[in-house]
């Protein structure tokens, strides 16, 4: 009988610790599911259209899709504290359009690049101060300066503005093979998709190595149980919207170094797309659960699902808003599932 019971023993405590583990980790669930999802997109792809699967896909996927990684971070920074950046699209192009209308007024192209991101940090300091000091809803105050940027940057212009043929800033687009695949089936990287690259991982060090990151998790969690523990917590949600500011600023570089062009219309709806990608990558809207990498997984599965989308031909490029916000509904409501069950 003992000999029996044993084994029923031993499966029941696999089982229990089993559903602990998955319990303690329901938080990275979302995160997982978009890693499951990019993956079905790629085999879909491929199977679909064929050529999804080679280097030159990844490529142009991680060049094309830079500037939103770069903003999608700082998304990530602003809504685990609770907050949303609105801003982010329109300050890219105002930063864009004064940065490629000061390189043709003649200054020197990295004392621009630094102005550029100097524009964004400051942009992201105001609304750091209407909601720290001023008790302004995130929401508006950030809607607030959306229209702000939006409406100097058609100030400055209403047309196209070009950089000259020979700017410095083109530099960050320049492509280095990395592996020589056939035909033109290359790997080639460029300066902005390794500052990318670094921002992220950046992020990564700040929210999980640091004090300041374990203060932007605790706000989230309870802004007034990370005041009772005394955590500097008006100075970290201004940091945040300066971090949100200032990587707006630098996805504009990279965006306009690439393109070679700046309008007062880009960005329009960026600051969407970054949302999108950091609640698809698992950042809890309420705050307190998100992930950097988890961001970068949403902004490739929203840079994949425009090539597959191209890829087909038959499928209207305006429902790609549909989709993406199929996608988002779908990842909201698994987050809610997640809460409750964690609450449980």
């Amino acid at each position: 009988m003992s000999a029996s019971i044993a084994p029923v023993r031993s499966r029941t405590a696999s089982a229990q610790s089993l559903s602990s583990w998955v319990r303690t980790r329901l938080d990275t669930l979302p995160t997982w599911a978009a890693v499951a999802i990019f993956v079905v997109m790629v085999v879909y792809g491929e199977v679909a259209y064929g050529r999804i699967v080679q280097m030159n896909t990844v490529t142009n996927l991680l060049i094309n899709n830079a500037p939103l990684i770069i903003i999608a971070v700082g998304m990530t920074f602003v809504i685990i504290t609770g907050g949303i950046d609105l801003s982010v699209g329109a300050v890219i192009a105002l930063t864009s359009v004064s940065g490629v209308m000061l390189i043709n007024a003649g200054w020197n192209d990295w004392v621009v690049v630094a102005l550029m991101i100097l524009m964004g940090s400051t942009f992201g300091l105001m609304s750091g101060v209407l909601v720290q000091y001023f008790s302004v809803q995130p929401f508006i105050a950030t809607l607030a300066m959306m229209f702000l940027a939006r409406g100097l940057a058609s100030m400055l212009s209403t047309v196209p503005e070009r950089l000259p043929d020979n700017a410095s800033m083109s530099l960050l687009a320049t492509k280095f093979k990395i592996i020589d695949g056939p035909k033109v089936n290359d790997f080639v990287i460029t300066p902005g998709v390794i500052i990318a690259i670094i921002v992220v991982l950046g992020a990564w060090f700040v929210l999980h190595r640091t004090r300041m990151g374990r203060t932007v998790y605790a706000i989230g969690g309870s802004e007034q149980s990370a005041l009772l523990m005394g955590l500097p917590v008006h100075r970290t949600k201004m940091w945040v919207y300066v971090i949100s500011g200032s990587l707006s600023g630098l996805a504009a570089v990279v965006y306009t170094s690439r393109l070679g062009i700046a309008q007062n219309i880009t960005g329009i709806g960026w600051e969407l797309d970054a949302i999108a990608a950091t609640v698809i990558g698992g950042t809890l809207l309420t705050g307190g659960v998100g992930y950097v990498f988890g961001s970068v997984i949403g902004a490739l599965v929203l840079g994949l699902m425009n090539v597959l989308i191209t890829r087909d031909g038959g499928v209207s490029p305006a429902a790609t808003t549909i989709i993406t916000g199929g996608i988002l509904l779908i990842f909201v409501l698994l987050q809610r599932a997640v809460y409750a069950r964690q609450r449980e």
